[in-house]
């Protein structure tokens, strides 16, 4: 076979699977151009933990929103993400990565840009009303898991002895059995 590139429109559709972004648009733009990932045509399965870590988590969700076949996945980071867009309260767990996320929105927010660790919190402006709705419909409509012809993706594992509709929702975000029982 030639080492040439095909013609996008001649290509085939991809799947591709990626882990945890955490915030790292550069590295998750990098690994996009240099798989020649095409967004309208390839299938992108994102396992979670967009959310925590690095600074650019808007950036993020603005670049897997572009890709027309995107399946995202909640990840735990994520999950607290979407309790802060819920209820408006900066959760404790956010000390686990979440000042990248918080810094993110800031830069977009109109108004004083508060930031700083309090105790065992943040102390910030940022409110969930600040988080754009398409971000936010983003982030709900995760999908716990996703099954494509046998396979199970899953951000961290499942309760092997119980069905999928049996599980606790924060199974597929948090129970590591599957690896550490393997």
């Amino acid at each position: 076979m030639s080492s040439e590139r095909l013609e996008m429109k001649d290509r085939k559709s991809r799947k591709f699977v990626m882990g945890d972004i955490h915030g790292a648009y550069k590295a998750l733009v990098q690994c996009l151009q240099r798989s020649g990932f095409n967004y309208q045509n390839d299938t992108l399965i994102q396992l979670g933990d967009i959310a925590d870590g690095h600074n650019e988590v808007y950036e993020c969700v603005e670049e897997l929103l572009k890709i027309k076949n995107l399946i995202a996945i909640k990840g735990n980071h994520d999950a607290w993400f979407q309790e802060f867009i819920q209820t408006d309260f900066h959760p404790v767990s956010w000390n686990y990565g979440g000042k990248g996320t918080i810094e993110s929105y800031l830069k977009y927010k109109d108004g004083p840009k508060v930031c700083f660790s309090k105790g065992s919190g943040f102390k910030t402006s940022l409110n969930s009303s600040d988080i754009p709705p398409l971000h936010r419909q983003f982030f709900q409509k995760q999908k716990l898991f996703y099954i494509l012809e046998n396979i199970c993706f899953v951000h961290a594992g499942f309760d092997r002895y119980l069905d999928f509709h049996e599980q606790s929702e924060k199974n597929y975000y948090w129970d590591r059995r599957l690896w550490t029982e393997a």
